[in-house]
């Protein structure tokens, strides 16, 4: 499988994957670890990197960022024979840590070195553009969904679970709840109708950087995990930051939680949907889980 390839989003983590750059080198040096390092410029040359890559043969393929980073790599090297890794250096590093992965580049890369392959499920979203992409752990609509647009934006800045939850005020302040319903198919689960202040369909525990609304939620159970919160005023909303703030839960009677393998959302009016922070399209959307999708490098669990 070796060298590996380990493709570089500079911009990861308001550039903290560039600057992680020699400390996870000389890891790989020092356990005479192979790796060729590629640093892209932009979200398509690092995909278009990793098809190339995966042409050529090579078997395993790293990302240095975040999850927006490695849902990147995920879906250019979906149907390949390779390995894939994840070298946590984003503002939100919530996949690797549902693999036991340490939030620090180079201690991840430690602890790659002694790893083994894994398989992982991942979910598979179809918007209403006719786009399907695969993501890694969280997904959503609502407040969440807003805020994950400014957290690329103008707070893209801020670390971690900071951005997040700045982001999550902004959003708020213009927000008007949308109309959704979730539909189960193949499944004997009713519907849930209700305004929404976000409704999330996750793959892992957290997402946003530690917000953790599926603790129940594994990456190799094949299943997604469903979290409804209803809106009922802006007080009301603001009223549950700080219980995130603290410990990352929202511990509110509004939320309905539900596991499905087959999800489907549909606002009024039409929403975005984001997966791991990136914008994938417009509601309808019918996620899917993808079971054993992704051959991933981690710690073997104790």
């Amino acid at each position: 499988m070796l060298p590996a390839v380990v493709l570089v989003n500079p911009a990861a983590g308001g550039g903290r994957a560039r600057s992680c750059v020699a400390q996870i080198r000389d890891v790989f040096e020092h356990a005479c670890f192979p790796a060729q390092f590629i640093v892209t410029a932009s979200v398509n040359e690092l995909q278009d990197r990793a098809r190339a890559a995966a042409r050529d043969g090579k078997r395993l393929l790293l990302a240095l960022g975040g999850d927006g980073t490695f849902q990147a790599l995920v879906n250019a090297a979906s149907g390949a024979d390779v390995v894939l890794g994840i070298l946590p250096a984003g503002g939100g590093n919530d996949f690797a840590d549902a693999l036991g992965l340490p939030g620090d580049g180079a201690a991840a890369a430690r602890a790659i070195l002694t790893g083994e392959p894994r398989c992982v499920d991942l979910a598979r979203a179809r918007t209403a553009d006719g786009r399907e992409r695969l993501y890694l752990g969280g997904g959503g609509l609502g407040v969440d969904a807003e805020a994950a647009r400014h957290a690329s934006g103008a707070l893209r800045h801020l670390p971690g679970k900071a951005r997040y939850i700045a982001s999550a005020l902004r959003a708020l302040w213009r927000y008007r709840p949308p109309k959704v319903r979730a539909e189960f198919p193949q499944s004997a689960l009713p519907p849930l109708e209700m305004n929404a202040l976000l409704a999330a369909v996750l793959n892992t525990p957290s997402y946003g950087a530690g917000i953790r609304l599926a603790p129940e939620a594994r990456v190799d159970d094949g299943w997604l995990d469903f979290a409804m919160v209803e809106e009922r005023s802006l007080l009301s909303a603001l009223g549950l930051l700080p219980g995130l703030l603290r410990s990352g839960e929202l511990h509110t009677t509004r939320m309905q939680r539900v596991r499905a393998q087959r999800i489907r959302l549909i606002t009024w009016p039409e929403c975005l949907f984001h997966g791991d922070g990136e914008i994938l399209g417009p509601t309808p959307v019918e996620i899917e889980v993808a079971p054993r999708a992704a051959r991933v490098l981690a710690p073997v669990p104790r």
